[in-house]
């Protein structure tokens, strides 16, 4: 055999694994497109039926002691975007948004202490991840002027979301939910597969705050 065929017989080789890899990404690409679409389906409607329902909110405190009012979910938004993968164009991610307001109005303002640096680090984060509208405040000593604490002074107001991020390559979905369950932030992934009527169910009871196995 020359030399110049065992070239050949690796470039067709080469060729043939391109070949499938192909075939194997563009199976991948339409099972997450195919699992887009029923995430979309289901988000579009949910939406929906929530604005109409405003369900009650979870319990919510910056520090675990100052408790905030009875609060609904309520201005619920969806929205779907989309990018080129491989001269195709796809799903970038999905996202479901809401706020966290008040069930009777006059709940006034709230008022956080915090003097020690894992509560600072806490309560700043709650802040940051519900997008509290919030004044900081530093309380010092009057004759020192030592600081003592930082105080928090904020709206009863937050905003929650549903991020769903789809992995074409791996055929993931990668969900990133804030302030679903308290003010913190939460992620999980499930394959492209598992995306079906049984499992959407699952997130629609969480984000309404009944019992949910999608965690």
């Amino acid at each position: 055999m020359s030399f110049l065929h065992q070239l050949k017989q690796q470039a067709q080789s080469l060729q043939s694994q391109q070949a499938s890899q192909v075939q194997d990404f563009s199976a991948i690409t339409a099972a997450t497109e195919a699992a887009c679409q029923r995430l979309w389906h289901y988000l579009d409607d949910l939406h929906r039926q929530l604005n109409v329902i405003e369900p009650a909110a979870p319990a919510l405190s910056l520090d675990g002691k100052a408790h905030w009012p009875a609060m609904k979910l309520t201005g619920f938004r969806f929205d779907a975007r989309k990018k080129m993968l491989r001269d195709q164009e796809v799903f970038d991610y999905l996202a479901l948004g809401w706020q966290l307001l008040p069930r009777e109005a006059g709940a006034g303002k709230g008022r956080v202490k915090v003097n020690f640096p894992p509560d600072l680090e806490r309560v700043e984060r709650r802040l940051r991840v519900g997008h509290v509208p919030h004044e900081r405040l530093e309380e010092r000593h009057p004759q020192t002027n030592g600081l003592q604490a930082i105080v928090f002074e904020h709206e009863m107001a937050a905003r929650a979301s549903v991020m769903v991020t789809a992995d074409h390559d791996n055929g993931l979905l990668r969900f990133r939910l804030a302030c679903v369950n308290g003010l913190e932030t939460v992620h999980t992934e499930y394959r492209t597969g598992q995306i079906g009527p049984a499992v959407l169910d699952e997130l629609a009871k969480l984000i309404v705050g009944q019992p949910s196995h999608f965690l």
